[in-house]
């Protein structure tokens, strides 16, 4: 799963999750159900568990709030250094527990948060068991309908800020949809269902626990409504497994569980006062984690240093110094610019293809002899361009590599904190087998270049896996990226030594993607603002 657009407020990640077994430990998590009578929130309409990859923006019945970058979630040394801030929404059927969420996401007005939902954990059923579903005699409400061991794994690797597959269930058919879905790890994460609580590893997991007290006639309600509705059902049989499972589980299971609870929410959505209290926690919470980028540190940190030997520069043959001189002269027509760095490009990527696994390939020519040559050792070659100025290096790499699979990466300046924020993210499936060539432009600090490598290993990309490819950068940038990444090849056309208190590439080339898109740069541009987010 990989989408975020840049904008200002939340971001949630529809996916549905968990439940468990047992007692003893911390939050809870929330249940498939309609929205709260008359909060304003439109119902859900769904047929299957929401892992899906959604729009990074959250709507309600009267805005619609998108999501902003999000800020770094590891340390300089590019290690994780604060783990998500995880709240459990436990409570009965219907009880409310996708209304509280959606209200604290809105409340909240933080970038990056993920909603998870138990109901993606529904085990897969047997034929056998797939009758008693059809006939209404199966239990979906009892623990052993969860696959907690896939749930437990998918929450703590989420919590680690790492990509997660999530399966898609399937309630007409009661089974996984073939397809699973790709989520990305947040800075909160609120994690919904009607077992929350159950699990003794679910819950050491959870930071905050919230209980969703609501009256059982209102939960009857909504249950029929949605079972009806959505599911296909007549009302008989909703009433009958209501009776026979719902009830029963939700006084065995559910309800003594509420003293887990660090916080009990009656009435659901429409207890704002109890919202706003969970929203003060958490966003104390969250500024007791944040990580604050010192820009200038980095600066100074490696002063003095040696290049590191993971870099390879290209030779500074008089072509490559001419083609230089034309695309770092401001006087250079924008004609010239494209054409010129189009060859740099050119001769960049052939440079980083040599730095890829090979084995000894022999084959026989037309003369009918063999002969012996070298062959790719790898399963494949992926290319993720840092948007917008990485995505110029693309027709580059698909001239020299046939086939070959391209991912995107937004990262962007913040101006008030300085910190480069992930806004969009696109990469494609199983990249975690490929090697990757990781494209941006310029890199002045490197810390876009840093935020991109991370989210390359949050996805199971293996660090001597991946190839840094840069037209230019600056001594401060390489060191950077080399002192947090030790085994990341890093490839460029050219190392300029200073970078200035703007954070600008001295000589430099200027704003790249300006220069080559034809657009205007702002009066205080940077290397690695807005186009080319290239620290």
């Amino acid at each position: 799963m990989n989408t975020l657009p840049a904008y200002t407020g939340a971001r949630i990640s529809g996916c549905w999750a968990l439940r468990s077994d047992g007692s003893g430990g911390t939050d809870g998590s929330l249940d498939r159900l309609l929205p709260a009578v008359n909060t304003g929130l439109s119902p859900r309409k769904r047929t299957t568990s929401q892992c899906k990859s959604e729009p990074p923006l959250l709507r309600t019945s009267k805005r619609t709030i998108y999501t902003a970058g999000r800020p770094p979630w590891y340390n300089e040394h590019g290690t994780q250094s604060k783990e998500a801030f995880v709240i459990g929404l436990c409570g009965g059927s219907a009880s409310g527990k996708t209304t509280v969420a959606r209200k604290i996401i809105e409340a909240l007005d933080v970038p990056w948060v993920v909603l998870l939902s138990m109901d993606s954990f529904y085990k897969v059923l047997s034929p056998e068991q797939q009758l008693l579903a059809a006939s209404n005699d199966y239990n979906f409400d009892h623990p052993d309908a969860f696959d907690f061991d896939l749930l437990v794994h998918t929450l703590r690797k989420l919590k680690l800020g790492k990509s997660v597959k999530i399966p898609v269930y399937d309630f007409t058919t009661h089974g996984r949809q073939k397809e699973w879905k790709t989520v990305y790890g947040a800075s909160v994460i609120i994690f919904e269902g009607i077992m929350s609580f159950a699990d003794k590893e679910l819950l050491k997991l959870l930071d905050m626990k919230i209980f969703v007290d609501t009256d059982s006639d209102i939960r009857l309600v909504r249950r029929l409504r949605r079972d009806i509705s959505e599911r296909g059902r007549d009302i008989e049989g909703v009433i009958k497994q209501y009776n026979k499972f719902v009830k029963p589980a939700f006084e065995q299971y559910i309800e003594p569980t509420m003293r887990l609870a660090d916080i009990v929410v009656p009435r659901g959505g429409g207890n704002m006062v109890a919202i706003d209290l969970i929203v003060q926690h958490v966003h104390s919470q969250l500024e007791e984690r944040k990580l604050r980028w010192d820009m200038a540190a980095l600066a100074s940190a490696h002063q003095a240093q040696p290049l590191p030997q993971t870099l390879s520069v290209l030779d500074n043959t008089p072509q490559v110094r001419g083609m230089h001189t034309i695309i770092r002269n401001k006087e250079t027509s924008r004609d010239e610019f494209i054409f010129y760095s189009k060859r740099l490009m050119r001769l960049l990527i052939e440079r980083a293809l040599s730095f890829l696994p090979s084995q000894t390939w022999v084959v026989e020519t037309p003369q009918g002899q063999d002969y012996e040559g070298k062959a790719f050792n790898g399963k494949r070659i992926t290319g993720v361009s840092i948007l917008r100025a990485g995505e110029t290096m693309e027709p580059a790499l698909r001239a020299v590599c046939k086939d070959v699979r391209i991912g995107k990466i937004l990262i962007q300046t913040n101006q008030d904190t300085g910190e480069p924020e992930l806004h969009y993210l696109r990469l494609p499936k199983d990249i975690s087998e490929d090697h990757v060539i990781l494209m941006d432009c310029t890199v002045s600090t490197g810390a876009a270049a840093m935020m991109a490598v991370r989210v390359l290993l949050d996805h199971d990309v293996q660090e001597d896996k991946i190839l840094l490819v840069s037209l230019l950068m600056a001594e401060m940038g390489v060191h950077s990226v080399a002192y947090a990444f030790p085994q990341v090849k890093i490839i460029t056309t050219a190392v300029d030594k200073k970078v200035n208190d703007l954070f600008h590439i001295i000589p430099g080339i200027g704003n790249f993607g300006d220069r080559y898109f034809g657009t205007d740069a702002p009066p205080d541009w940077s290397d690695e603002d807005m186009d080319e987010p290239s620290y």
